[in-house]
C-alpha cells in the first residue's frame, strides 16, 4: 500500500528503564515544581482593602455624558445599539417638547436607554460608534448583584449628574487629537 503524504515520522520503540516503570523521577519532577510554586509571593489581594491599579484607558461602567449646559448628548440615533456586537443596548426615542431645550441637545433624543450589563462585553464598539460622544465607558467597576434585574441599566444610573462637580471625568479615554478637534468652536458638533 502505497503513502498519501510523506509526512510519516518513524516511532521509537525503546524499552523504559526501572525507574521509568515506576515513575519516580517523574513524581519527584511534579512535587519539585509544586514546593517552588508553594514558597512564592502569592498574587492574591484583599480586595475591598486593597485595590489594584487600573490601565487609564480601563473600559468598566457605562455613563451617558451631558454637554457643558447640563443638556443629554444622546440623540437616540442608535449606531451604539448597531454596533454593539453582544446587542446589550436598547433605546426608544422621543421628539423634544417646547420648553425642553434645556434638557436635551437635539430635536429628537432617548426616552428610554438601557444597558444590560450582563451582556455587555466591555468592548467599546459604542463609544467608537457615537457620532455626539454621549457614550463612555469610564474607570468605574460594575456592582455584583444575586438577582438578574439590577443589571440592566437605566438612564437613571447611566446619566451622569447635572452638578458640574459630581461628572465624571472621561478626558483620558480620548486622544490628544480629538481632544484638539473638540477645543475648535467653529464645528457645530462642538457648540
Amino acid at each position: 500500500m502505497q503513502q498519501l503524504t510523506n509526512r510519516s515520522k518513524v516511532v521509537s520503540d525503546k524499552k523504559m528503564t526501572f525507574l521509568e516503570k515506576i515513575y519516580l523521577p517523574a513524581i519527584v519532577k511534579g512535587m519539585a515544581i509544586t514546593l517552588k510554586h508553594f514558597f512564592r509571593k502569592k498574587s492574591t489581594i484583599s480586595y475591598p482593602e486593597q485595590t489594584r491599579p487600573f490601565s487609564e484607558i480601563y473600559r468598566g461602567q457605562h455613563v451617558l455624558k451631558r454637554d457643558d449646559l447640563g443638556r443629554e448628548r444622546c440623540t437616540a440615533c442608535g449606531l451604539c445599539a448597531v454596533a454593539c456586537p453582544a446587542e446589550a443596548i436598547t433605546m426608544i426615542s422621543a421628539e423634544r417638547k417646547p420648553g425642553e431645550e434645556n434638557l436635551y441637545r437635539e430635536e429628537k433624543y432617548a426616552s428610554t436607554y438601557e444597558i444590560n450589563m450582563l451582556r455587555c462585553i466591555f468592548c467599546g464598539d459604542c463609544e467608537e460608534a457615537c457620532p455626539k460622544e454621549a457614550i463612555f465607558l469610564t474607570d468605574r467597576i460594575v456592582a455584583s448583584e444575586y438577582k438578574r434585574d439590577p443589571f440592566v441599566y437605566g438612564k437613571d444610573i447611566l446619566v451622569e449628574p447635572l452638578d458640574p462637580n459630581k461628572r465624571i471625568d472621561v478626558s483620558k479615554r480620548q486622544t490628544e487629537s480629538v481632544l484638539k478637534f473638540k477645543q475648535n468652536k467653529r464645528f457645530a458638533h462642538n457648540k
